[in-house]
């Protein structure tokens, strides 16, 4: 199993820095947002009657109080979810290693069955499960009934003989009479092996080299 430790104490590092610089730069906004304040303030009470301020004048400075202002609570938003990744980001990641991971993503075949799990089918009056090798080559197709029932996979090729050990994507297809009417990736469930801190995002790796975006991970199980 991967070791994590270096990995986390570098992001923790990294998430700890960017904090304080965030809470910086608010602190500095607000005391900025604070000066403008009392400026705009002293500059309408100290106004010559006579002369006042233009209405183009004043909606531009109240626009420029608007921006300081957004940049405020901006800075705020990002120093909170700083705060919550620093919180427990990277730790909650490591104890997804071993478990099972689901996702719209590509499997490892390695002669076991490969359970599927399409979407109910939203349209069309007939429906297939299409399996495409790791070079995007159609390999097998089947019929499915679009209820959302788990699909098993068993290698198995309507051509004859098997597929080979390897790594398969697997679309479900909707058809209209002869017209396509939609078409989706199948989730399916997989051991995560490593967790890869990248600077996109965190990236969830499984068996065969398969590797997605800790974002498209739908649903977590242990092994049973």
């Amino acid at each position: 199993m991967m070791d994590l430790g270096p990995v986390s104490t570098r992001n923790s590092g990294a998430q700890a820095q960017s904090g304080s610089q965030a809470a910086a730069a608010a602190d500095k906004l607000s005391s900025d947002f604070e000066t403008f304040l009392r400026l705009l303030t002293t500059q309408i009470s100290s106004q010559d009657p006579l002369d006042p301020m233009k209405p183009e004048q004043f909606a531009s400075q109240l626009a420029t109080f608007s921006t300081v202002e957004q940049s405020v609570r901006t800075n705020d938003l990002l120093e909170r979810i700083l705060a919550g990744q620093g919180a427990g980001g990277s730790g909650d990641l490591a104890g997804w290693i071993g478990r099972e991971a689901r996702a719209p993503m590509a499997a490892r075949y390695d002669g076991a069955p490969v359970t599927l799990y399409p979407e109910p089918a939203a349209a069309g009056d007939r429906h297939a499960l299409v399996v495409l090798d790791a070079s995007g080559t159609e390999i097998d197709r089947r019929v499915i009934d679009g209820s959302g029932d788990p699909v098993a996979w068993d290698g198995r090729l309507r051509t004859g003989g098997a597929a080979p050990d390897g790594v398969y994507r697997f679309v479900a297809e909707s058809y209209e009479g002869e017209s396509l009417a939609a078409s989706a990736p199948v989730e399916t469930y997989a051991r995560v092996s490593e967790v890869r801190f990248a600077p996109d995002g965190a990236r969830l790796i499984f068996a065969g080299g398969v590797e997605i975006g800790v974002e498209h991970a739908t649903a977590l199980r242990a092994l049973d």
